[in-house]
């Protein structure tokens, strides 16, 4: 994510929203799953949404981040 941030311009400062899906229906695989992105994340608490789902569109794919960044142009 923040590679695909940087070739856009952005930081993840810049990040407004996130939309978080974990494949799993254990809580505590979703609570082990935001604790990475919030300690990425670091100071900058960002609205977010976390969801457990069945599936994702990827062989074993885990975990999905959609993010919203907001630049000035």
């Amino acid at each position: 994510m923040k590679v695909a941030l940087a070739e856009a311009g952005a930081s993840i400062t810049d990040v407004i929203s996130t939309r978080v899906l974990v494949a799993s229906t254990s809580q505590a695989d979703l609570v082990d799953s935001w604790e990475v992105i919030r300690d990425a994340f670091g100071d900058h608490d960002v609205p977010s949404t976390l969801l457990g789902v069945t599936v994702l569109g990827y062989d074993d794919q885990l975990v999905e981040i959609e993010a919203i960044a907001a630049v000035v142009d």
